[in-house]
């Protein structure tokens, strides 16, 4: 029995385009992915890893692989991979996975890189989904998954610029899901807590010196995040225990609702004539 066939229960979903795809979260969703009937467009700027990876998971699922090396921080990469989304009626989910982080406090980071980092986690990722989402909504069907971060809500935790980003990923997920839920489109978005990644030594921080208590590894994390999916929720909050928790941070941001647009200030600024 052929590869091919020992995964053929598993259907043919259509192509997910995953970018960052090379190594960490992004290379644990091609695997998963392709597991789950998931045919391949892997996109990253390594395209040494890119093509180990690809072909490694064509032999161990007989799914199709195809790559595409780009650099999303480079305006002409992004435009080609903006194109094969509006144009590849194939593909039928978009995991926005590439991005980059900062550790760094604000006296002690460096602007350009700032904006670099702006470049890549928003405006690389909106373009991407501006791009796909025509097509799905067309077709009546796809995905998009957004890679935020814990630090979306909680942006004390981090460097400031890269916790603006992915709170950006969290507010732009949220109206994109209400915008798209009637047309058939799912829109989710992750927000993992640390996980052992080389975002970590990339931004100048060794994992053995974070807490082995807060760190969950790439398999754990993307396992949790499919079966937020497979749930149907929109945000997944993987190492979150209690689904509560968030029910009630919702609730209490729709409860300020009604009240942050008046016509006359609020009672306690309003000045003595």
């Amino acid at each position: 029995m052929t590869t091919q066939q020992q995964h053929g229960n598993q259907g043919n979903k259509g192509y997910a385009l995953i970018t960052g795809a090379s190594s960490g979260i992004g290379a644990i969703y091609a695997d998963r992915l392709a597991r789950r009937g998931y045919n391949l467009i892997l996109v990253d700027r390594r395209a040494d890893r890119l093509q180990e990876l690809a072909a490694r998971i064509a032999a161990e699922t007989g799914r199709e692989v195809e790559t595409v090396v780009a650099d999303l921080g480079d305006r002409a990469s992004l435009v080609r991979v903006e194109t094969l989304l509006r144009s590849d009626a194939r593909i039928t989910m978009l995991v926005n996975n590439a991005g980059v982080a900062s550790l760094l406090p604000a006296l002690a980071a460096d602007v350009d890189e700032m904006s670099g980092l702006i470049a890549l986690n928003v405006d690389a990722l909106t373009r991407l989904s501006y791009a796909a989402a025509p097509g799905f909504v067309a077709r009546g069907n796809g995905t998009i998954v957004n890679i935020a971060s814990v630090v979306a809500i909680a942006p004390e935790m981090l460097n400031g610029v890269y916790g603006a980003s992915k709170a950006y990923v969290l507010a732009f997920s949220r109206s994109l899901h209400s915008e798209l839920a009637d047309k058939g489109v799912r829109v989710q978005v992750v927000l993992p807590g640390a996980t052992a990644t080389d975002i970590w030594p990339n931004a100048g921080k060794k994992l053995e010196e974070l807490p082995k208590e807060i760190v969950m590894t790439t398999d754990a994390m993307v396992d949790a995040a499919l079966a937020g999916l497979d749930q149907g929720e929109f945000a997944t909050i993987p190492a979150l225990p209690e689904t509560a928790d968030w029910t009630r941070f919702e609730e209490a941001r729709q409860a300020l609702m009604p009240n942050l647009s008046r016509a006359e200030p609020a009672a306690r600024y309003r000045t003595a004539a």
